[in-house]
Formats: C-alpha cells, structure tokens, sequence
C-alpha cells in the first residue's frame, strides 16, 4: 500500500506521519484545494472535495498514450485539431495542418506548451476515436485507485458539455506518483524547452514548459500546469532533493503566479526546510494554462 492510499481523509489541515512530526499547520497557501505527501506526512486542503482540473487531464492523456506503446507512430495534423483550439481558446502547440509527427513528440507538445491540438492528436490516434480513448482514461483511473476523478474530454476544458473534467487533489497525487514511474512521461514533464528541426514531413517546432517552478526550484521535476475560468490556476508537481521526494498539487488558485508561490512554499514544508525562500513569480503573458 501506498503512503497515499495508507493515510485518512481530509479535508483540511494536516494528515499527521506515522512518525507524528509534521507540522499542525501550513498558512500562507490560497488555493481552494490542495494536497501534498512526503517523507514528513500530508498535508492538505479539501484533499476529498472534486472540483475541475482544466489541463491537468493531460498527464492522463499522456500516461495512457505511454501505456499503449508505439510512440514511434506517424500522426498527421488534421485541420480539425487546429480548429477545435481556436474555437475554444484552449492553450496551442501551433501545430500546422498536414505536418506529420510522432507520437513521442506530440507528448512535448501537449505537455509542455499545453498544446490542445497536441492532445486531440493523440486522442484520435490511440482511440481510436477521442469518445473511446477518454473511455480508456476514465479505465486507467479507475485502476490506479483515483475513484473520485471523472474525465469528460482528452484535454480538460469544459467540453462537449459545460462539465468539466473533475478530481481531488488527493487523486491527482497518485495520478503523479503513478504517472512518473514512466522514464518518458518522467522525461518529458522535466523538460524545459524542446524543438525539432524542419524536415520534409513538418515545420520546425520551439515549445517552452508552462511550468515555472522548472529552473527555479531545487528539484523540482514537473508536472502539469493547467487553468479554465471555472477551474482556476492549477498545478500538479513534483520535487526531489536526494532521496527525498514531495508530491503535490494546489487547485483553484486565483492567479498564476499564486500556484507556483504556493507550490514552493508547499515544497519547502515537504522537505522540512526552515529558512525558506520562496522564488518570486509575477504574471507573465505565457501563463496562459
């Protein structure tokens, strides 16, 4: 049993270690939902309470796509793909239509830019319809013991219904725990920047990671970004300092600089670390996810 599945519920405050040495408080964190396991014990806010998770659902989207193998396949960008961002005003990896690329880079463009033409690629590809392929998230959910998520779309936005996407922070921890047991989807979340070069089947591609805390914070490893007006600012992530590893996600958070304020500052309490410094985030033009 994980150390996820082995501690209570709870809906806020700290869920004290085996050890009894966690702290009986973390102030400072805004979101609306948060949660957070490491060595010390877990820490959370409406860790039980679901709410929508906007491009968070991407880490699932690539975890089944990893799962399936044959990430050498060739997909062709389909006009729709393109369409269907625009029409939504979801994040884009500005993937041209007839450009053909693999898989495996199609998991960096939806992963770190949050590439939505990205993940209706993938969805259509390895569904073989995006309808049977959110099946088989919804499946592969449900086998990791994440029983209060629901996925509606590949993507999280608040389509084709006004629903969205929906989990516990609780859930996504384990979500990330179970994901980053994959080397590639390891690999790919802790990338900053990845480009390929023009070719005679694509245009050439620069994507930047939407996730700040790369670079910034000692450690830190990924792991999704993600936000919706109905969602908020959301982040999924990671950091690993020797042996010690933190997991954690803050959901509903009013700006985005808050959730990567919040995220170190979570870390920092994961870690046990007594001089904190908090990197300072400002609102930047690419906090668009």
């Amino acid at each position: 049993m994980s150390l996820v599945d082995a501690l209570p519920a709870a809906s806020a405050g700290v869920v004290p270690s085996d050890a009894g040495t966690a702290e009986t408080q973390l102030s400072g964190v805004s979101a609306k939902g948060a949660y957070l396991v490491s060595g010390r014990g877990a820490w959370g806010r409406s860790a039980d309470v679901r709410r929508p998770i906007a491009s968070v659902t991407k880490l699932m989207t690539a975890l089944v796509v990893v799962r399936s193998g044959d990430l050498g396949r060739t997909i062709t960008i389909k006009q729709k793909y393109l369409d269907y961002g625009v029409r939504h005003g979801a994040s884009m990896a500005g993937l041209r239509a007839g450009d053909r690329l693999t898989a495996r880079q199609l998991l960096y463009a939806m992963l770190l830019p949050s590439g939505s033409d990205a993940a209706y690629a993938l969805a259509e590809s390895y569904g073989p319809t995006w309808p049977k392929f959110v099946a088989k998230m919804n499946a592969t959910a449900m086998q990791i013991g994440m029983s209060s998520t629901r996925y509606d779309n590949f993507d999280g936005l608040p389509w084709p219904s006004n629903s969205a996407d929906s989990s516990t922070p609780r859930d996504l921890v384990k979500l990330a725990r179970e994901a980053l047991t994959d080397p590639i989807v390891r690999r790919v979340v802790g990338t900053r920047t990845y480009g390929l070069a023009k070719s005679r089947s694509r245009s050439a591609y620069g994507w930047t990671n939407t996730n700040r805390l790369l670079g910034s914070y000692k450690g830190a490893g990924g792991v999704k970004t993600g936000f919706t007006n109905s969602a908020g600012y959301c982040l999924l992530f990671t950091a690993e300092r020797g042996a010690r590893n933190v997991y954690g996600v803050v959901l509903g958070e009013p700006s985005s600089a808050a959730r990567f304020t919040d995220a170190a500052r979570m870390l920092d309490w994961g870690f046990g670390l007594r001089s904190r410094t908090i990197p300072q985030f400002r609102a930047s033009s690419a906090d668009r996810d």
